[in-house]
């Protein structure tokens, strides 16, 4: 515990997903899919997927959604089996390399082709969402309780970093594809399979460097993987309850992390079809929210040495309430500056909240169960959360109005802040077994 090369190591796989998050979730992909959508909608603007009518608009949001509903299936069962099978290494680098190879083939996404789209963001979303099991899980392992802010921290810092710099990269393609004899199409396909390559080729210093320190244990007769982690996810779901505190921590970080994770994902969508912002002005703001996200996210890791990581997170969440409600009331079509001013604004909290969130959370769980417990703190994490992007897109279809969208958010934050604030912190981590450090 406590070992500096593996702790830089497992930083680096937040370097590497992150480009996934940054240039096709929260940049890329959303207006690009939307666009191919409506090219392939009908004079009314819907589209029949499966023979059910959807509008083009909401199509992304709605793939976003049926993502993590797929993961509310299968992540427990594939946490409970690492869990059993002490093989998460294995099965983070799984994962990884399905979501990053899913990720490259968005380079064949053009045309009114929506169902591809659609299918590869499934299949790439869900990967990642899996590979994150396995990587939160080797939190605990990596940091001793009184680091273990300052290290998740850090790890998000890193990401952001990371996926910035991607970004950046991606933006000068952007800007620049006439110059390189390129379209606006094909520029956004490259920029969707520089993530998949970035993903794969940084995803190998983890690989390397992280250890596995229980010995792969053997299936008994008769038994198979799958068997075994309904048995196993059984047995923690039966068991939870007699952890309550931690339950109902997992209630208020699922609740207001699928505001946030809303607002991540579909940010771009909303700039562009609300306030007509080019995509070069999103991807600059996003791009920008990478970098002072960095310095948040170390601020944030800071601050809960001096209120505690509980007081911490609910400073975050009152800002994160202001920001939807500033952009529902004041935000006006082609305010540059005012979105500039939002992203600046959500940098610095995001970072910290998601951070502090997962620290707090890994000292709440039992030894020997982190990848089962982080599967179920996984189907709201980052761009994964379902019950935001379904009602910002029931919104939208209802009554047609971004804003509306995006007020109706406001309901995650303060139900988040409210069940937060009945959590008893050091309680949960006593029940669970472990030490309860000094800043909590």
């Amino acid at each position: 515990m406590n070992d500096k090369r593996e702790i830089r190591a497992w930083y680096f796989y937040d370097w590497a997903n992150s480009a996934f998050s940054t240039t096709v979730v929260t940049v890329f992909l959303g207006p690009y899919l939307t666009a191919i959508t409506k090219a392939a909608a009908d004079a009314n603007g819907f589209v029949h997927p499966l023979g059910i009518k959807v509008g083009a608009g909401s199509f992304f949001p709605y793939m976003v959604s049926l993502s993590v509903l797929l993961q509310v299936v299968l992540l427990p069962v594939l946490g409970a089996i690492a869990d059993y099978s002490h093989l998460k290494k294995q099965m983070l680098t799984l994962f990884a390399y399905i979501g990053a190879f899913a990720t490259m083939c968005m380079y064949f996404l053009q045309g009114s082709n929506y169902l591809l789209g659609g299918l590869l963001f499934l299949i790439s979303n869900l990967s990642f969402g899996a590979s994150i099991v396995f990587y939160n899980a080797f939190l605990p392992e990596i940091a001793s309780a009184d680091r273990r802010d300052a290290v998740s921290a850090m790890g998000f810092a890193i990401g952001y970093l990371g996926g910035g710099l991607l970004l950046a990269l991606n933006l000068v393609l952007f800007s620049r594809a006439e110059s390189f004899g390129l379209d606006t199409s094909m520029a956004v396909r490259i920029s969707l399979v520089s993530a998949g390559v970035w993903w794969a080729i940084f995803t190998l210093i983890p690989i390397r460097m992280l250890k596995a320190r229980e010995a792969r244990r053997q299936l008994p007769a008769g038994e198979r993987y799958a068997t075994i982690g309904f048995k196993q996810l059984r047995s923690t779901l039966s068991k939870l309850p007699t952890f309550p505190q931690t339950l109902l921590f997992l209630i208020a970080y699922l609740l207001y992390n699928d505001g946030i994770q809303t607002v991540i994902a579909l940010s771009s969508q909303f700039g562009q079809e609300e306030l007509k912002l080019s995509i070069s002005t999103l991807t600059a703001v996003i791009l920008m929210v990478q970098f002072i996200a960095f310095f948040g996210a170390t601020i944030f890791g800071r601050i809960s040495q001096y209120v505690g990581t509980k007081n911490a997170i609910f400073g975050s969440l009152i800002i994160w309430t202001g920001v939807v409600i500033y952009t529902y009331g004041v935000l006006k079509a082609g305010d540059t500056i005012g979105f500039f001013a939002v992203g600046a604004a959500i940098a610095v909290v995001l970072g910290g909240s998601q951070a502090l969130s997962r620290s707090l959370f890994s000292q709440m769980i039992p030894r020997g169960q982190e990848a089962e417990y982080f599967s179920l703190y996984e189907i709201s994490e980052r761009g994964t959360s379902w019950l935001g992007p379904l009602l910002f897109g029931l919104s939208l279809q209802f009554t047609g109005s971004y804003r509306i969208a995006i007020l109706s958010l406001i309901v995650f934050f303060i139900a988040g802040m409210f069940v937060l604030t009945r959590v008893n912190a050091a309680q949960a981590i006593r029940e669970a077994g472990n030490e309860v450090p000094a800043h909590i």
